[in-house]
C-alpha cells in the first residue's frame, strides 16, 4: 500500500490536483469547517475514486451533510477518526483492476549509476511486465522496461494500483519527467487542441468560465497551461501550450490558479479525439 499527501496544499493547489489523480481511494478528513476543508471537498467531488471522509470532534455527519449537500459527498461514508479502526479499514483495501493496454503515470525520474534511467509512477491500467516496448508519453520515444521494483522487491510484472519503480533502456533520465505515461505505442492521442463532453462546472467556483479564459488542465499528472477556446453546454474545447497525452473518455480538470477567492477547480469533462 501507497499513501499520498498533498504536503504543499493549500499554498500550492497542483499537489492536491496530484495526490488525487494518482488516488484509487480517498481519505478526506475533516477536523473542522475550514477553508482548506472546503476546497478540498469542492475538488475531491470531481473525482472519481471513492471517498471515506474521517471526522474530527468539531464536525458531526449532519452537519456534514448538510454543508457538502448536492455533491457526492453529501452520501460518502463519514466516520469518526479511530487510527486502529482506520488502519483496519485501509489494509482490506484493494485496487480494483482496469483491463486494457498497460498505462503507467511518471511522477518522478532520477539516473542510478550502474542502471540508467529509473522512473517512479503508478499503474494505471493493465500489467506492465520486464522488457515491454513502451511509448513515453506524450513524446515520440520508444524505451523497453529493463527491471520493475514494487516497494524495493523485484517482480516480474505490475499491476493497476501498484507503486512501481521502472528501471529504463533507450532512454536518459533526463529525457523523462512528471506528466508523461508508459503505454504501448498507438494506444493513446497526443494533441494540443482537445474537445471535450460532459462538462461540469464545480457549483463553489466564484468565477464565471467562458472563452479566452486562461486556465491550467490535468491530463493525468500532466498539468499545463491552457485556452478555454470555447463552451457550449456539455462541450469545452481547449487549447493547451503544449501536447498532451490522452484516451478518449479520461477526465480532464481546469484549475484557476488566479482565483482570490473560493476554491481553484473550475471544473471537469471527458476527452474526446481529436
Amino acid at each position: 500500500m501507497t499513501a499520498v499527501e498533498p504536503t504543499q496544499f493549500p499554498e500550492k493547489f497542483p499537489p492536491l490536483l496530484f495526490t488525487l489523480a494518482l488516488a484509487d481511494r480517498i481519505l478526506l478528513h475533516v477536523p473542522a469547517l475550514t477553508k482548506e476543508v472546503a476546497e478540498s471537498a469542492a475538488t475531491v467531488d470531481l473525482f472519481d475514486a471513492p471517498v471515506l471522509q474521517l471526522l474530527g470532534g468539531a464536525v458531526g455527519p449532519e452537519e456534514l451533510r448538510k454543508v457538502f449537500q448536492g455533491t457526492r459527498l453529501e452520501t460518502a461514508p463519514a466516520e469518526t477518526l479511530d487510527l486502529p479502526k482506520l488502519r483496519e479499514t485501509v489494509g482490506a483495501w484493494v485496487a480494483e483492476p482496469k483491463v486494457g493496454p498497460v498505462r503507467v503515470r511518471i511522477d518522478h525520474a532520477f539516473p542510478v549509476k550502474g542502471v540508467g534511467a529509473v522512473v517512479l509512477g503508478v499503474v494505471r491500467q493493465g500489467t506492465v511486465r520486464a522488457h515491454d516496448r513502451l511509448r513515453a508519453y506524450p513524446e515520440d520515444r520508444e524505451v523497453e522496461v529493463r527491471s520493475i521494483q514494487v516497494h524495493d522487491v523485484e517482480v516480474r510484472e505490475a499491476g493497476t494500483g501498484e507503486r512501481v519503480g521502472l528501471a529504463l533502456k533507450g532512454v536518459e533520465a533526463e529525457e523523462l519527467s512528471r506528466g508523461q505515461t508508459l503505454a504501448p505505442d498507438g494506444s493513446l492521442t497526443v494533441a494540443t487542441e482537445v474537445t471535450c463532453g460532459d462538462w461540469r462546472t464545480c457549483r463553489f467556483y466564484r468565477g464565471k468560465p467562458s472563452a479566452g479564459q486562461s486556465l491550467h488542465a490535468l491530463f493525468g499528472l500532466q498539468f499545463v497551461p491552457t485556452r478555454l477556446e470555447a463552451l457550449e453546454g456539455s462541450t469545452v474545447r481547449l487549447r493547451a501550450d503544449r501536447p498532451v497525452a490522452f484516451a478518449p473518455g479520461d477526465p480532464v480538470h481546469l484549475a484557476d490558479l488566479s482565483a482570490t477567492s473560493g476554491p481553484r477547480i473550475v471544473g471537469r469533462a471527458s476527452a474526446n479525439p481529436p
